[in-house]
């Protein structure tokens, strides 16, 4: 058996970027969540994907969702994140954003790239639902530096190259 708390120590020394997932359904409700194990899936066609726990609030909202919106977080967005990683309803009259050109999902000001993607598939795994997106429209900033989170924490990328 693999002890669970292990599993999660050992898989959390593999840095990720932080992203939030957004989405808003036909009658306009918005729900969103923080999430690490966001990636790239298939350049032709292109397709991204994402997992989420079958117990969080909004797993449902994203199981019926026909659209969302990636939005990958910059360095100075921890406050941000922490809002969409609780299970606290989301004070979107609080938040600035904007929905996006294609999907309507909302998007946040000042993040280091924005993806819109039509829902291809979710398929079960674990006690985790994978979300895979097909990629409708998407824009990178120009500059800034991405969130990233490793070892139980948000951390900040350096500027050292290594090649």
């Amino acid at each position: 058996m693999i002890d669970a708390r292990n599993f999660r120590d050992t898989l959390g020394r593999v840095p990720t970027g932080v992203c939030i997932i957004t989405t808003q359904n036909e009658a306009g409700i918005l729900d969103g969540v923080t999430v690490g194990s966001f990636g790239s899936l298939s350049l032709d066609p292109p397709l991204v994907l994402w997992s989420l726990d079958r117990k969080a609030n909004c797993h449902q909202a994203f199981r019926a969702a026909k659209s969302f919106a990636v939005n990958v977080l910059s360095e100075d967005q921890t406050d941000l994140s922490r809002v969409f990683a609780t299970k606290e309803a989301r004070p979107w009259s609080e938040l600035t954003h904007k929905p996006a050109p294609k999907t309507g999902a909302p998007i946040f000001e000042n993040c280091c790239a924005y993806i819109e993607c039509e829902m291809e598939a979710i398929h079960e795994g674990g006690d985790h639902d994978l979300f895979i997106g097909r990629v409708v429209r998407l824009e990178a900033a120009a500059s800034g530096r991405p969130l990233l989170y490793f070892g139980g924490s948000y951390r900040r990328l350096d500027d050292d190259r290594v090649d």
